[in-house]
């Protein structure tokens, strides 16, 4: 329930506000005095979007705050659904369960919006207050001529059930969709994965073929740089081996002559020399066999140098194709053979996925079925129930019909299934077209609303429709900006009459300008204006009525009679009629 509303610096209101109470509350005040500011900061509050023209001139920013008390259960405790987005938020609730709902809006066109005293982006208030807050305009009478938005009327009073099938056909659909997607994208793509796969299939062949080995061409590089200079190497090999440890006064005979002198003397000082000199001969030592051994392993000849020219050759040859080093060839070969692997996977061909997409359609057409079954069968409910509803706003013997046909597929439908043994358009929603005929009397044929109602009558068929949409639940807070726009007299009177039983289980906030409107009202709210100076020329204020009060409003309203005896005659005998036929208290 909305128990609070203060705004500041919006349009031609300058600081203001009002106590809303259970029940039917109603908004007049005369043309221009800022009716329509009150439904536009409820919007704002809703996550709608902030236009910095309706900032008042000479403010820097409107305000406008909100204080919602929020639904509970049986158990005390706040519903899940808002609680999950309070508790995510950091929002906090007040001690009798209230929250207050903060919407800035600079001049400068930057938004701020606040949550139980914590900043939060504007969408996260618009989840929370759009579960609290319904707002009906003149808008929406339009937008109810759109068959998306008939087909989510209908959804929405079908209940659980079809939201189950619709939730469980949009599934199918998407998986359906996106295996079309990738057969057709592999179908465009044949003939280049084809080609794709003969260049792999060659470069890997010839890779294998060759064969490497890691760091095969550092190898090959230093061997044949050996072979070629092999008689310099040998030559500078075994003069060093000789010199190192040859026969004939080596360098490991000179060092071990002088470890033995070293050894036979007394004297401490040259003695301290014998470890330096056993370090440097085990040196020298191993240096002569590293050179014995590497003069065992060059070839005799040169003559394999051939053989290693060749092998390298091949080796080059893969490099210039495929890779700057043969680590490289090794790699690309294996990421070759895993795309290979990937073009030839079996479960990507066109003829699997042809079997997937069947086998998808065909969970698509049984999930259409049933939702189309849940829809026809809601809509003759509803058309009984909305059609009780307009005998009851002054409408005859009028009648919705509510209409639930297949979408006919083209020839050429890439989206067509089979539902109740007829092709049809397998759409975001459904395959079903819905449409909300009015029937004027009972010999008439239905014609679509858009082409046969008035405007009076559509304001009446979306009174009907939200009656009807809104008798599941309770407490919340459903607000009517004008919705009886092109409407008098005795239907006036009978939609008064009907927002106000409404009222017994809702929140009902309407802005009218019918008398017969707002003598129905639990509350009644004046819009006022005065003239001014200095930063606007004029401001508007809000205002709770007494009693007497409304009798004078209403007397206003009636064709401007104001406070004459006649005017005020004629306005308490209207507020005193729809005092005895308005129903009980309201829920709070």
């Amino acid at each position: 329930m909305l128990e609070e509303l203060s705004i500041s610096g919006l349009g031609v209101i300058e600081q203001s506000s009002a106590q809303f109470h259970p029940g039917f509350t109603v908004l007049t005040g005369e043309t221009g005095a800022g009716k329509t500011m009150i439904v536009t900061s409820l919007h704002l509050l809703s996550g709608g979007r902030a236009d910095p023209g309706r900032v008042r001139s000479g403010y820097p920013k409107a305000t406008v705050e909100g204080r919602f008390r929020l639904p509970v259960g049986d158990d005390g405790r706040v519903a899940a659904d808002i609680g999950e987005i309070v508790e995510s938020s950091g929002a906090e609730l007040d001690d009798d369960v209230s929250l207050i709902a903060v919407r800035t809006v600079g001049s400068d066109g930057r938004s701020r919006a606040h949550l139980g005293g914590r900043s939060v982006p504007v969408g996260v208030m618009g989840q929370l207050t759009t579960r609290l807050l319904t707002i009906h305009g003149q808008n929406d009478q339009l937008r109810l001529l759109k068959p998306e938005h008939q087909r989510a009327a209908l959804d929405t009073f079908a209940g659980s059930g079809a939201a189950r099938a619709r939730d469980e056909y949009q599934t199918a659909r998407a998986r359906w969709t996106a295996v079309l997607d990738e057969l057709d994208a592999l179908r465009a793509d044949s003939r280049d994965l084809a080609q794709e796969a003969d260049r792999l299939r060659f470069g890997i062949t010839e890779i294998a073929a060759v064969d490497p080995r890691p760091g095969e061409d550092e190898e090959l590089t230093v061997a044949i740089r050996r072979l070629t200079d092999l008689d310099t190497i040998r030559t500078a090999a075994a003069q060093s081996q000789e010199i190192v440890a040859g026969d004939a006064g080596s360098v490991v005979d000179g060092l071990g002559q002088v470890r033995t002198q070293l050894e036979g003397t007394t004297d401490e000082t040259l003695r301290t020399l014998l470890p330096r000199v056993s370090e440097v001969l085990t040196i020298v030592t191993d240096i002569g066999q590293e050179l014995t051994g590497y003069l065992g392993e060059l070839p005799a000849d040169a003559g394999e140098l051939d053989g290693l020219l060749n092998r390298q050759a091949e080796i080059k040859s893969l490099l210039r194709k495929y890779a700057a080093d043969v680590d490289g060839v090794i790699a690309w070969r294996a990421e070759a053979e895993a795309r290979l692997a990937e073009i030839e996977d079996p479960g990507r061909s066109i003829e699997h996925l042809e079997e997937q997409a069947n086998t998808a359609r065909d969970a698509v057409a049984a999930a259409a079925t049933r939702l189309h079954t849940a829809r026809a069968k809601a809509a003759t409910s509803m058309s009984k129930k909305v059609s009780r509803e307009l005998g009851g706003l002054a409408m005859g013997d009028a009648a919705l019909e509510v209409g639930v046909v297949l979408e006919v597929a083209a020839d050429d439908d890439r989206l067509a299934v089979v539902v109740d043994g007829q092709r049809a358009h397998a759409g975001s929603a459904g395959a079903d077209r819905v449409e909300f005929a009015l029937v004027a009397h009972k010999d008439a044929q239905p014609l679509p609303i858009a082409r046969s109602a008035s405007g009076g009558e559509l304001s009446r068929v979306m009174l009907a429709l939200e009656v009807v949409l809104a008798e599941p639940s309770s407490g919340s807070i459903m607000v009517f900006d004008e919705v009886d726009a092109g409407v008098g007299g005795r239907a006036a009177v009978e939609i008064g009459r009907r927002l106000a039983h409404l009222a017994r289980n809702h929140q009902v906030i309407v802005v009218t300008h019918l008398p017969q409107v707002a003598a129905f009202a639990d509350n009644h709210v004046v819009i006022g204006k005065t003239s001014g100076s200095g930063r606007g020329a004029q401001t508007s204020t809000v205002r709770t009525l007494s009693r007497d009060e409304r009798v004078s409003e209403l007397a206003r309203m009636l064709a401007g009679l104001g406070d004459s005896d006649t005017g005020r005659a004629h306005a308490e005998e209207l507020l005193e009629t729809a005092e005895k036929e308005r129903p009980g208290e309201p829920a709070r």
